[in-house]
């Protein structure tokens, strides 16, 4: 059964792999036997990641990259596929979040957020669909600001992170079936990250306190856990699906 859940042999791709989430995402998939590609923006810090995921005995390539431009997306996926030899799973994580209120949000601020939680989703997916073989996997990085709010005015973000679990239910329709390629989306709660960092002293502890079961936030492992199920055979009969990993937010 364990082996089930194991990535040997397989290629990952990890978007927004400079800092936090991404980080930790890339090397969870790598101790799990995969070989990784991590993309993000800034390509200094992603040299640290590579570091990380060359420790653990794995192959690790760092393409620079911004999601919200498909050209570079399609370059990712090529380099994945001269470098490594496939693409047989790719987390979605790339995303900004912003914090301004809905009567003073601009055009562009808005756009931005869409540009790259939304679009970036959809043309990082497209790119890999092309390539990728039957049994391979799609996750999508959400939130729960999908499907909920926090006291924060995050218009957005909560409308790509809602936008992204639609896609996720679309793209697997359309290719799960035809081209043997699950595609699911992970709603993660409150976890450290550079999103979490811009929070106003005391409002992530007091959000923990008040909507959180499990009154403590997530640890980033536990985040990884889940897509690596996800992502692995383990779940090889699951598709379309969005999963939180909240602590209990969604039934508060």
């Amino acid at each position: 059964m364990l082996e089930r859940f194991r990535l040997d042999g397989k290629v990952a791709i990890v978007t927004g792999a400079s800092a936090g989430l991404g980080v930790a995402f890339a090397r969870g998939l790598a101790e799990a036997g995969a070989d990784v590609v991590v993309c993000a923006r800034r390509k200094d810090r992603l040299e640290e990641t590579r570091r990380l995921v060359e420790e653990t005995g794995r192959r690790c390539l760092a393409v620079p990259a911004d999601v919200s431009r498909p050209d570079d997306c399609d370059a990712v996926v090529s380099a994945a596929v001269e470098a490594l030899g496939s693409v047989d799973v790719l987390i979605n994580n790339a995303g900004v979040g912003t914090a301004v209120p809905a009567l003073r949000e601009s055009p562009e601020e808005f756009r931005r957020v869409i540009e790259i939680n939304l679009n970036g989703t959809y043309w990082m997916a497209q790119a890999c669909a092309r390539v990728m073989r039957p049994g391979s996997s799609i996750v999508n990085i959400g939130s729960i600001l999908g499907e909920t709010t926090a006291a924060l005015p995050q218009a957005a973000y909560s409308a790509s992170k809602a936008g992204v679990v639609g896609l996720t239910r679309d793209l697997a329709q359309q290719w799960t079936g035809r081209r043997g390629i699950r595609v699911n989306c992970l709603e993660p709660g409150f976890f450290a990250s550079e999103m979490t960092e811009q929070y106003k002293p005391g409002y992530l502890e007091r959000m923990t306190e008040s909507r959180v079961v499990m009154k403590r936030a997530g640890d980033p492992v536990e985040l990884v856990a889940a897509a690596v199920f996800l992502a692995s055979d383990a779940a090889s009969y699951i598709t379309g699906v969005a999963l939180p990993v909240d602590g209990g937010i969604l039934i508060t």
